[in-house]
């Protein structure tokens, strides 16, 4: 996961700022990926990624901007169904007013429980890694609401240290894209 500003992506990836996940030599410029269109609040939002390589172990890389996640629909709006649905709404009437399909708010609000317990943990750990001085976060009873604040406290701690960024877009960075994904590829660097 990389920054919104394709011009700063561009200048990072000339400059070596991005390491490669597989084997940590330096990812260099290697072309886009293909155009993917990607539902955002005010509709499809076209983009075509970066795209990289890594001279010493060879592999290829898409760049997605943290504004995205591995899949069709930005994660500011995967995100107002998670707090939807911590608030008490079901998925239909999620769906309804987020203009999604039912089955695909199922899913999102499925896999956020699914992996809500491991968030939670990625995510306190983020927060006491930015802010030491942080103070335990109590626990409602609810591992879904549970991840929920424990994201929004350690976007807050990184917002304090590097600069207002929206909290989803840090979930996306912090998860490596995979927020809603099986298993727990968090990427922390």
């Amino acid at each position: 996961m990389v920054g919104t500003d394709p011009l700063e992506v561009d200048r990072l990836l000339t400059g070596g700022g991005f390491g490669c996940p597989v084997c940590g030599g330096g990812l260099r410029p290697w072309g886009h990926a293909r155009e993917r269109g990607v539902r955002g609040e005010a509709g499809v939002v076209r983009v075509r990624p970066r795209r990289s390589w890594c001279a010493r172990c060879r592999c290829t890389h898409v760049l997605l901007p943290a504004s995205m996640l591995v899949r069709a629909d930005a994660v500011a709006v995967i995100g107002q169904a998670l707090l939807a649905t911590a608030g008490g709404s079901g998925h239909r009437s999620i769906a309804a007013g987020l203009g999604r399909p039912v089955s695909t708010v199922r899913g999102w609000l499925r896999r956020f429980g699914v992996r809500a317990e491991s968030l939670r943990v990625l995510f306190t750990g983020l927060l006491y890694d930015l802010d030491a001085s942080a103070v335990a976060v109590p626990v409602t009873g609810s591992v879904v609401v549970d991840a929920l604040q424990v994201l929004g406290l350690a976007a807050a701690a990184a917002a304090r240290l590097f600069g207002p960024r929206p909290a989803w877009q840090f979930a996306s960075a912090a998860s490596g894209g995979r927020l809603l994904a099986p298993g727990l590829a968090a990427n922390t660097s």
